[in-house]
């Protein structure tokens, strides 16, 4: 589990499970009254509300929060009957706002919405904004952890990718001091071509002489796949680490791995070159 694969919008909806969460406590309607003939309100555990306001608002909130959170840290591949952990999610969180807008119209009578059920409807609205949102806002789907900290050194004196400390030598790291013994040292557009000792250097681009390999770091966790097109994974590849890339098909890109694993990425979008 690598927590910089959460995006900033993963971040509103972690945020707003945290709020929703609270106004289950809260009381979930008011009265105006006062006095001995006032009773107590309930609030979203109660079991006055529990057949209607508990699961179809608050359990479904937190339950869609939940995986779409628990999708950051799955491969793409795996599914549940056709969809992916973050798209349940997403429609969960969906189902929830609406049904919070749908328990504040019909409050019933000589009784109004209280703050629990305010807040709740807040909180579901954020979530569902933010899965919506997330995949077609640039700033949403920027990294979450990328200022948690000063960004260690990395390749060419640029900033570390991501606010990622930069790799430690080892593995033909494109940076002075990166390249093994025996291992030419690579720059932008020059990567190093060793591998690790014992390990055959990976080969040349096949089907076009133009391409030349190079590092690059991706903004969130993605799936490497076999070379032979199945759907299965051989690994992952994780924020703040630098791969090399040997061949390119299409739009994919053929990577290896710092234990000299190769696969394919096909999601290439947002990569940082080194």
């Amino acid at each position: 589990m690598n927590i910089r694969s959460l995006t900033r919008g993963d971040g509103v909806v972690i945020g707003a499970a945290v709020l929703l969460f609270i106004a289950s406590f809260l009381d979930f309607y008011s009265a105006d009254c006062d006095g001995p003939y006032c009773t107590d309100m309930p609030n979203g555990w109660d079991t006055d509300l529990l057949l209607v306001v508990l699961p179809s608002v608050f359990l479904i909130g937190l339950i869609g929060a939940g995986l779409v959170i628990a999708g950051r840290f799955q491969p793409e591949s795996r599914k549940v009957s056709g969809l992916t952990l973050d798209q349940w999610g997403a429609g969960f969180a969906v189902a929830a706002a609406w049904d919070s807008l749908w328990s504040l119209m019909v409050t019933p009578d000589k009784l109004s919405p209280g703050v629990g059920a305010i807040l709740a409807l807040v909180a579901t609205l954020a979530s569902a904004a933010a899965v919506i949102a997330t995949p077609r806002v640039p700033a949403l789907k920027a990294p979450l952890m990328n200022a948690s900290g000063p960004a260690g050194p990395s390749p060419y004196g640029a900033p570390s990718p991501y606010g990622a400390q930069a790799p430690q030598p080892g593995y033909g790291y494109p940076g002075p001091g990166g390249a093994q013994p025996g291992q030419p040292q690579g720059g932008p557009g020059q990567p190093s071509f060793g591998g690790q000792p014992g390990q055959p250097a990976p080969a040349p681009a096949a089907g076009g002489s133009d391409f030349a390999p190079f590092w690059f770091a991706v903004p969130v966790t993605r799936p490497l796949y076999a070379e032979d097109g199945s759907s299965g994974t051989i690994a992952e590849l994780a924020p703040g680490t630098w791969y090399l890339a040997v061949e390119q098909r299409g739009q994919a890109l053929v990577a290896q791995t710092q234990d000299g694993r190769r696969g394919v990425l096909q999601d290439t979008t947002g990569i940082q070159r080194g």
